[in-house]
Order: C-alpha cells, then structure tokens, then sequence
C-alpha cells in the first residue's frame, strides 16, 4: 500500500469551493430575498460561478502563486459573475435596483477576497513557522536557474519546500541521471527539477519515462523559451520558469470538470434506477445462500496510487484468500456469485464510488495491490493508469480483456488500451464504451467468472 503524499492537502480546493458558494448564496438572502433570490436562483449563481472559475482559473492556487495574481484572478472572477446577475436580474425581476445587485456584488467581493486570501497566507506562514505542508523536493542539473532555484527555496520558507539533495552533471551524466532518479524513489521525494540545460533528448526522455513509470512529479528548469510546447505547462516561481508535462486531457480543469459532471449526472441515475430496487433483491439472495455481508469492500489502488475502498455485491463465501483474483469454476464462487458477476451486477455498488469521486464511471478497472505490485515494474508505462479515477468499465474491459490475468501478455495487452484511453480520452469515447458494456453484458463475456 502506498502513503498518501499531503493527506489534507486535496480538500484545500474542495472547502475553498464549498466556502464561497456559501458566501454568495447567504449574501443574495441577505441582499436580494425581496426580489431575485429563489431556489432557482440560488441554482443558477452556484453554476454560474463554478463554469467562470473553471474558465478563469480561479481555484488554480498554489504554493508559488503569488498574491497579486489571485487579487487579479477574483476581480476578473466578478467582473464576469457581474454580468451574469444583472443578466439573471433583467430577465427575472426587471424591477430590481441596481444599486441592491452592485452593493450584493461588492460585499460578496469583499468577503471571498478576505477569505481566499487569508487562507493563502495562513499557509504561508503556516509553512514557513511551523514547518506544515512541506513537500521534499530535489534538484538535478546545470544551468544558472537551477541555481536562482535551490537559492528560492532556500531563503523562501513559506514555499513549503525543502531540498533533500542537488546533483550537478560530471562527465558520466548519464549514470548520475539514472542514480538521481533511484534517490527520488527510495527517499519518497515529492517533486525532482531537472534543469533541461546540456540535456539530449534521449536524456530527456529517459527522465520522462521515469515519471511516467513511477508516478513522480518531473518538473523542468529551461534556459531559453526553444523547448515550450504545447504539451507543457509554464509557472514562475518568482521570475524562475517553471515546465510542467500536462500528462492527460484530464489534467485541463475543465475537462476533468465535464467528466466529473458527467459521472454526478450517471452515477445518480443508475443509483435512483437501478440500485434502490436492485439492493433490496440482491440482499435477501446473497443472505439466504451463505453467511457474510451483502457488500464486500477490498482496498484498491487509485488515483494518484492512493488506496480506497472498493465496493461490490459479495459474491462469494467467506474466505482468507481475497487477494487472489476468481478463476474459471473458482469454488469460492456461490451460485448468485456466478449470476452477478456474469452480468456484472456485483459491480453495482461502485456507482456510490463514483458519487463519493474515488472512481469514475469510465478508466481502468482497479486492479488488486498483489497485482499493482507484480506488474508496476514489469510493463512498461503501467504506472500511468493511476493517473485517472479508476472506472467502472473500461477500453481494456469492452474489447475483451476483463476478468482473470493468466499470462503477461494478457495484462500487457490490457495496459495498452488504459494507456491509449488516457492518452486519447475523450466524452464521446466514454459514451461509447458504456454502449458497448451494455451490449457485452447482454451477450455474455467468456472470462466474466
């Protein structure tokens, strides 16, 4: 099982989010309830406000960032929410004043700026006095800003970044490389910067590989604007660029909030539909055959190789060897077993998965610790598939490669369609991969056992 890296960190996002909607929607009571404010309304501000901060960038806050640049971020953030009220106002309620709408614009400013910025720099100081949120980082390669960079961090505390180890190039770069690399894997290293000055590109990708093989954070140091691209990120770190590799679609804030939307939306409707009638069925069947919970809850590993908890219909009878995966005529296998899980039911439950945001409802399948542990060094860019939510279904699933892993090949042939799913992801291949789960169910899967 892997630590989780800045346990508290991801929820930084979600409060900040939950927080200013509360401040909008109580300020609109307080401000607009003898006019405007309904339930309706109150709708409407809320996803007004969350698709101008997916486009604004509004919540894409990090440790570098600087003041200034979230003042900027906010006042373009109302400039925009602005013009959606008064377009709301005057399609509504043409009777409204617009001193009322401007003075509930101007304190809703005033509080999420206050607060926006007082979480800001409370981390900054919590960072910099108590030594909180720290992330180990290590610094490779030559060049004058990997200089200006381990200087940064050195006398900046509140960046929350403490350099474990600098390795400049001698004459066997290639060795040092490779060593600096094992370093970061073996010392639980957050995030390594490689300065990119005097590298090959066969260097460079060797370095990539790595990231992509480890699910290490890479970020690169250049010289000159010549090595930008559009699959690269720029940040400033002061006045130091920054390159990070956007590893997926999925790591664009509005993509990844479509597809999020989108497994809200699907994960509801099947819960509604399907699961509050199915549950009820199911239960009385999985009890009255054997002994045991009706769920069976195993960890997996996710998104960030992080563990959650994985939930089906059990389908099998209480047994010591979970970890192993089932096998054609596996005796552990009850005869309901053999009904859900050739129909996939027993995979019902992890739609609860997909509203609680641990799985979406298309990605690679989660595969079992035994198996992540087997295969992460064995086949090549395996690690990639814990870029994205694990899934319900999957590329690998609809074109026949489910159910049990009998040789290397199988599970090679398996990480091709992950990686080529992340790597081409789209909505329409979603939706088509869900069609074709359908269909499968309908026809019978040979390895569904």
């Amino acid at each position: 099982m892997k630590n989780k890296v800045g346990r508290y960190s991801k929820y930084l996002r979600p409060i900040s989010i939950i927080l200013d909607l509360l401040i909008i929607n109580f300020l609109a009571f307080i401000f607009l309830k003898d006019n405007l404010f309904s339930l309706y309304f109150s709708i409407f501000l809320c996803l007004s406000w969350i698709i101008i901060a997916i486009n604004v960038g509004f919540y894409e806050v990090y440790r570098f960032t600087k003041g200034i640049s979230i003042f900027n971020k906010t006042s373009k953030q109302f400039l925009l929410f602005t013009i959606v009220c008064f377009s709301f106002s005057g399609f509504y309620d043409k009777s409204t004043d617009t001193k009322t709408v401007l003075t509930y614009i101007f304190f809703s400013f005033l509080f999420v700026v206050f607060f926006k910025l007082g979480i800001y720099f409370f981390l900054k100081k919590y960072r910099s006095l108590f030594g909180g949120n720290i992330r180990n980082v290590m610094i490779i390669g030559d060049g004058s800003n990997a200089v200006q960079l381990l200087k940064l961090f050195n006398e900046n505390h509140d960046y929350g970044c403490k350099v474990i180890r600098t390795v400049t190039f001698g004459s066997n770069k290639s060795s040092q490389i490779e060593d600096s690399l094992h370093f970061a894997s073996d010392n639980n290293i957050d995030v390594v910067y490689c300065s990119l000055f005097g590298l090959t590109k066969k260097e460079i990708n060797k370095i990539i590989d790595y990231s992509e093989n480890n699910l290490r954070t890479i970020k690169f140091l250049p010289e000159n604007d010549e090595v930008f691209s559009g699959n690269q990120k720029i940040e400033y770190y002061d006045y130091i660029p920054i390159l990070s590799l956007q590893k997926t679609y999925l790591d664009d804030p509005i993509t990844k909030a479509i597809k999020r939307l989108f497994d809200i939306f699907f994960s509801i409707l099947v819960i509604v539909l399907l699961l509050s009638w199915l549950i009820p069925i199911l239960s009385v069947l999985i009890k009255l055959e054997s002994k045991g919970p009706v769920f069976f809850k195993q960890g997996r590993p996710g998104i960030g190789e992080n563990e959650f908890f994985c939930y089906k219909f059990r389908s099998m009878k209480i047994n010591l060897t979970t970890e192993k995966e089932a096998s054609k005529n596996d005796p552990r296998v009850t005869r309901t077993g053999r009904f859900i899980r050739k129909t996939s039911l027993d995979e019902m439950p992890q739609f609860l998965n997909v509203l609680l945001g641990d799985m979406s409802v298309v990605g690679p399948r989660p595969h079992l610790w035994s198996q992540n542990k087997a295969y992460g060094k064995k086949i090549n860019k395996y690690m990639m598939r814990h870029y994205v939510k694990p899934g319900i279904t999957g590329l690998a699933q609809v074109k026949g490669y489910r159910g049990e892993i009998e040789t290397d090949e199988d599970m090679i042939n398996r990480i091709t369609l992950d990686v080529f799913y992340i790597e081409n992801w789209s909505l329409i291949l979603d939706i088509k991969i869900i069609f074709q789960t359908v269909i499968n169910i309908f026809k019978g899967e040979e390895k569904a056992y």
